[in-house]
């Protein structure tokens, strides 16, 4: 008779969390979410700042719940956002502000190194100049308080200082360290050149480590005695790409949608060469150090303020299903959105800025709540075509379709605008791509599943997948 395994995943995302139980019992997987939390960042002071206690007490809630419910619970593991951090001393107190990555500090940062520095950095760490980049992002703390260089000792990203609380241990994972603009593009290792070239010190890292693996017994939580606490794939787009039950051939294509829309695949090697470059390809990495090129682009985050702005958010299921057909009834708008444009990336008003950017292109915004939608999602779709020519060109390889999970996948309107706008059957999986990915991890930690490939075999009979053919 199989064994039953529990594990806990903590999943931090930028507007909401959850802590999910998976119970892993002959070769199936069965979820339940024990709670669910909203998130959002700060302002103060005319600053973007992330509410860390408040994060780790909702956590901490979830935990405690489903070791209520789960007497049996055997691990927890933790993944959430990246590039964003706790710069701590060396007895693990925080002494700097966390800030969120919508902060508009490290722009004008942003924009020199633009001018000047980034092919080189590009070559060094593979990664494209975002001005949320954790490089970017302590620089400009170190210019601004040059007296945190003496009084942090290590800085851990925000999954890995939740580690740290559960653990007793700071150690840097390899897959958020990979969106750091600070590892290297060769080998498993900091850069130290981009380290010194951002003034950064080195010496606030460990060295990068692979996931999955225990780190120990949880000690942070009395409740969680006897609970393990494992890394895992630090960065959520890593735990979701791990979840995808891809084929063996690599000819799929895996598309991420929730805030931040990711398109990507899973390569042996890096792509960084000058087109990789000038296409904006971020070489993040699995949390086994193997590469994970992908392109993103804002997501739903365009939908659900543009749906605040109009004060229109549906409350419910119900209501979001209601609002999608409503929209898929639109007539298509005669012209779309760039939703890479840098104005969608923090507007006061996400309706202005959509409707400043059609009229700069000769084209009147849309007259209703749906038209909006359907404008949106038309949007997204062609910003999804615009990456899978970017991939086909710069790997040489031929893609036959896109797996697609995340809030995304539930919207039936992006999925065919989607595969409309690539031409390739579009493959809507009814998973909870960054949970599964984390569960899938600690169940091989704990050697209860020998690989990752033998976790896809068995989790993909269990999906309900709705295919979306392109229409011409």
């Amino acid at each position: 008779m199989s064994r039953t395994i529990q594990c806990a995943a903590v999943d931090l995302g930028a507007t909401s969390g959850r802590v999910i139980v998976g119970t892993w019992k002959g070769g199936r997987l069965a979820l339940d979410e024990v709670h669910r939390f909203p998130n959002q960042f700060r302002t103060m002071g005319g600053r973007a700042y992330w509410d860390l206690p408040m994060l780790w007490t909702e956590a901490c809630t979830g935990l405690v719940a489903a070791r209520r419910k789960y007497p049996r619970l055997a691990s927890v593991g933790v993944d959430g956002w990246a590039v964003d951090h706790v710069l701590v001393d060396a007895g693990g107190r925080p002494v700097h502000p966390v800030y969120a990555y919508r902060d508009s500090r490290t722009e004008k940062l942003s924009a020199v190194l633009g001018r000047s520095g980034f092919d080189r950095i590009y070559r060094l760490t593979g990664l494209p100049n975002y001005p949320y980049n954790t490089s970017l992002q302590l620089q400009e703390t170190l210019r601004a308080c040059p007296s945190v260089a003496q009084a942090a000792a290590r800085c851990l990203f925000i999954p890995e200082y939740f580690n740290f609380l559960l653990s007793g241990r700071m150690v840097n994972e390899v897959s958020l360290a990979s969106h750091s603009q600070m590892l290297a593009v060769d080998g498993l290792k900091w850069s130290r050149a981009a380290q010194r070239f951002f003034g950064v010190p080195s010496r606030w890292f460990g060295a990068p480590a692979r996931s999955p693996r225990v780190l120990g017994p949880v000690r942070g939580v009395p409740e969680l005695a006897g609970v393990k606490s494992v890394l895992v794939p630090g960065h959520d787009t890593a735990c979701a790409f791990a979840a995808f039950p891809g084929a063996d051939d690599g000819s799929d294509l895996y598309l991420s949608c929730g805030t931040w829309s990711l398109l990507g695949c899973e390569s042996p090697v890096a792509l960084a060469d000058a087109a990789a470059r000038e296409a904006r390809i971020s070489n993040e990495r699995m949390g086994d150090g193997s590469f994970r090129p992908l392109r993103s682009c804002p997501g739903l985050w365009i939908l659900e303020q543009t749906l605040e702005a109009l004060g229109r958010r549906p409350r419910h299921e119900r209501e979001w299903r209601g609002l999608i057909a409503a929209a898929s009834r639109e007539s298509r708008p005669t012209g779309l959105i760039d939703v890479t444009h840098p104005g969608f990336f923090h507007p006061k008003s996400m309706r202005r800025a959509i409707d400043a950017h059609l009229s700069s292109h000769g084209a009147r915004p849309p007259r209703n709540v749906a038209a909006y939608v359907r404008l949106i999602c038309d949007s997204l779709g062609r910003g999804h075509a615009a990456a899978v020519d970017v991939f086909t060109r710069l790997s040489g390889r031929k893609f036959r379709r896109i797996l697609m999970v995340g809030g995304g996948s539930r919207n039936r309107l992006v999925c065919q605008a989607t595969a409309d706008a690539t031409g390739l059957p579009l493959v809507s999986l009814s998973l909870e791509g960054s949970a599964v990915g984390n569960l899938a991890s600690q169940l091989i930690a704990l050697g209860a599943v020998p690989d990752l490939a033998t976790f896809r075999r068995q989790l993909l009979p269990q999906l309900s997948p709705v295919t979306y053919q392109p229409r011409s």
